[in-house]
């Protein structure tokens, strides 16, 4: 059989708790991923979860008519498999039943909720597709909506995960109540975010060996912000070493501006104009906790993963 033949094409779906994102990819034999389509929008499912328990009506009716036309992309590419996955935001919600029966009856696509331990190794997974060959082990720092995942992952070990309930929909919604938020707000926001840091590695063993590589949109988006990029390049976001030094230079003015003051800064995402403060927070303060000076930008991560982890368990 040739390694043509042998390709397979899949979709795959992570539903988060602010950004929803697909990737149709064809996958080698060896594990390599040829990006298809790729597509991600910031559609809140998991606003007021944190308080309510609850997916609201609103949130579930955006996410759905996404997923509705996505459906139709997905068809249209004749793939051989196709998964979606669910994360904080459904995995924290008490209806989540209701959700999970909608997307199905509504958009024909059935979800998979995963654990938090489970959406680490799958991000894994996916950021080890595209790392450097230098990098053998790492401390992954996977910022999410509702939730950090810590992962640390060296040859010949198993990983180790920690997760902890701290994402930037989550510290906005719990903390920064104010736009912009007070003084007081960001010093209550970084002494949480060091205390859960510090419980979470505490028994991780020789972490600051490691390479430490960020994932997800808040290290994205600050990777492009610091390059000023005035559109998403992932070409210049993957591998990129993003200095703590220079979060710090895009932290301030990010917390001393209105969230509608934010809007059109270079790099930043429409949409993550909420967000970005929070995240620039919880990046910081993991980083000055961990004594890291620097983190590894990697544009891969848990929608790659979820693809790979399809294509192992079809084999």
């Amino acid at each position: 059989m040739s390694d043509a033949s042998r390709i397979r094409r899949f979709a795959g779906v992570d539903i988060g708790t602010l950004t929803c994102r697909l990737l149709i990819a064809d996958l080698s034999p060896d594990r390599r991923l040829k990006d298809i389509r790729s597509e991600r929008r910031i559609l809140r499912l998991g606003e007021g979860v944190d308080q309510t328990k609850r997916l609201s009506g609103v949130a579930m009716d955006r996410v759905i008519q996404c997923l509705r036309e996505w459906k139709v992309v997905i068809d249209a590419h004749h793939v051989n498999a196709c998964i979606a996955v669910a994360t904080s935001a459904v995995r924290d919600a008490e209806n989540r039943d209701e959700f999970l029966e909608r997307v199905g009856v509504e958009a024909g696509i059935e979800i998979e909720v995963i654990t938090g331990d489970e959406e680490a190794r799958r991000t894994l997974l996916g950021i080890r597709s595209g790392l450097p060959p230098h990098v053998t082990n790492l401390l992954a720092l996977d910022i999410g909506g509702g939730s950090t995942e810590f992962i640390l992952d060296r040859p010949d070990q198993s990983p180790v995960v920690r997760s902890i309930d701290i994402g930037v929909v989550r510290l906005c919604e719990r903390v920064l109540h104010h736009d912009p938020p007070t003084g007081e707000e960001v010093r209550q926001a970084r002494e949480w975010v060091a205390s859960e840091t510090i419980a979470a590695v505490s028994d991780m063993g020789n972490y600051q060996a490691a390479t430490l590589v960020g994932t997800a949109g808040t290290i994205t988006s600050l990777a492009a912000m610091a390059q000023k990029l005035p559109a998403y390049e992932p070409a210049k976001i993957h591998n990129y070493r993003l200095q703590l030094d220079t979060i710090r230079e895009l932290e301030q003015p990010l917390l001393s501006r209105k969230k509608v003051d934010r809007t059109g800064l270079p790099g930043l995402e429409k949409g993550r104009e909420e967000v970005i403060a929070a995240g620039a927070i919880i990046i910081m303060t993991v980083m000055e906790t961990l004594g890291m000076s620097s983190v590894l930008v990697s544009d891969l991560g848990l929608r790659e993963g979820v693809l790979i982890d399809l294509w192992k368990r079809m084999r």
